[in-house]
């Protein structure tokens, strides 16, 4: 991980976007401290699009569709949410110039939220950044069990129909390692987000983005059906 002096410039939306095409993101040090710094790990957490596991109580509480999931419809409460304690995390790098920057992006339409909703209350999403075929997850949380598991399946099949190439995760964890996600090096990474940055991808992957997308045809995407092959007899 590098982490330079703090710059003594403003950090503008496009300098974060150059920044992520480059293979860099930034953090800070706690919630409450003011200053960024630049990070580009020796090890970079990616999922797999064509590997995402989808376990099979999952692929219920999915198809179930006890989550209302919404996309790009409440930002702020989000990333706040992201933001604020929770029992296995006391403290964020999520500062208040985090939250300034990524609005900005959310605005230009660079950022993205999967939101879950229960009878009208948040209850889990993730927000990342989407440039050309490239997919930058930053944060997730959730107050109810499942709910961000069901923000990233519902996040990892719209890149999937949407034609992306690469899902960054930043640092890798037992949670998103028992999901699928992998480490690659610095060097594979950045080939990989070359690869990404070539092609263009579709965040509003399905034609009515107003229209709830069925847990069924998530999981669909996820888990397709083996395809069937039959062979004609061949003739004596």
């Amino acid at each position: 991980m590098s982490r330079p002096s703090h710059a003594d410039y403003a950090i503008t939306p496009q300098i974060l976007l150059r920044a992520y095409s480059i293979g860099l993101f930034p953090m800070a040090e706690s919630a409450e401290e003011e200053q960024l710094f630049w990070v580009d790990p020796q090890e970079r957490a990616i999922f797999p699009l064509d590997a995402f596991k989808v376990s099979h109580s999952l692929a219920k509480t999915i198809r179930s569709d006890r989550f209302e999931v919404r996309v790009d419809t409440d930002f702020d409460a989000v990333i706040a949410a992201c933001a604020a304690s929770a029992p296995k995390r006391e403290n964020t790098w999520i500062n208040s110039e985090i939250k300034r920057l990524y609005r900005k992006l959310f605005d230009m339409g660079f950022a993205h939220t999967v939101e879950c909703w229960r009878e009208g209350r948040l209850v889990g999403g993730l927000y990342g950044v989407s440039m050309r075929a490239a997919f930058f997850g930053e944060s997730m949380f959730h107050t109810e069990t499942d709910a961000s598991k069901v923000a990233l399946a519902h996040l990892v099949a719209r890149l999937v129909k949407g034609g992306f190439r690469l899902l960054d995760t930043q640092f890798m964890t037992t949670h998103l390692a028992s999901l699928g996600a992998v480490e690659v090096s610095r060097d594979a990474y950045h080939a990989l987000l070359e690869q990404a940055l070539s092609v263009s991808g579709r965040f509003a992957a399905w034609p009515d983005e107003a229209a709830p997308v069925p847990g069924r045809e998530i999981v669909a995407i996820l888990r397709p059906e083996p395809t069937l092959r039959t062979e004609k007899a061949k003739a004596p």
